[in-house]
Parts: C-alpha cells; structure tokens; sequence
C-alpha cells in the first residue's frame, strides 16, 4: 500500500465518520418533527369542539344583545315621553304659578310701603333703623 492510499483510507474513515455524526443530530431533527407534527394533528382535532363552544356562545351573546337593544329602544321611548309630560306640565302649571308668586311679591311689597307710609305719618319711627334702642 502506498501513502497515497493509506490518505485515502484515512480520508474516507474520516468521512464517514462526519456521516455518523451528521446522522444522529438529523435523526433527532427528524423525531422532533415527528412529535410537532403529531402534536399539531392533536391540536386541530381538538380545536373543532372549542370552535363549536365559540360559536354558541356567540349566538347566545347575540340573542343577549338584542334583548338589550329592545330595552334600550323601551327606555328611550319612555325618556321622550316624561320629557313631552314635563314640558306639557311646563307650559300648563308653571306659568300661572310664576305669575301668581310675582303677584304675591307685589302685594306684600305693597304693602310693607303702605305700613311704611303710614308709619311715617303717625310720627313713629320703624325699630329697623335704630339699633339697640328699646321702645
């Protein structure tokens, strides 16, 4: 055997040893792959029956919301009818009674001014404007 040979030997020992040990990383890749690939089947046949529970819910939700929206309606219809009462009690009642407190007003200023006048003609001094002094 000549040296050429006994490198080539050595050289192809080698290589296949570098074979081997590509081969055990790659066969490790491989049942990695394998367990994904398993555990993704696994996933997509559970996800059905978690899709059908969504899906319930959100009809059940959706009937929900629409009670809601037919409350909602109601509410707001009695809203614009206690509105239309207060304005139609507005416009019947409290005209009269402001106009009947602003008469009040004036009939008893008149008649302080009257007590007032007639007060000053008697030549009695009214005790509002004297302090501390007893009559």
């Amino acid at each position: 055997m000549s040296a050429g040979q006994i490198a080539a030997l050595i050289a192809a020992g080698a290589f296949v040893l570098l074979v081997l040990l590509l081969a055990i990383p790659l066969l490790k890749l491989g049942r990695t792959l394998d367990e994904a690939t398993i555990a993704i089947r696994k996933a997509h046949e559970n996800a059905d029956p978690l899709l059908i529970g969504a899906n319930d819910t959100i009809t059940h939700v959706n009937a929900q919301l629409e009670r809601v929206d037919g409350i909602t309606a109601n509410a707001q219809a009695v809203t614009g009818n206690v509105s239309a009462l207060s304005s139609v009690f507005t416009a019947t009642l409290g005209s009269p009674l402001v106009k009947t407190a602003a008469f009040s007003y004036g009939v008893s200023k008149a008649i302080r001014a009257r007590r007032k006048a007639k007060a000053g003609a008697d030549g009695r001094h009214s005790r509002r404007g004297r302090r501390g002094a007893k009559s």
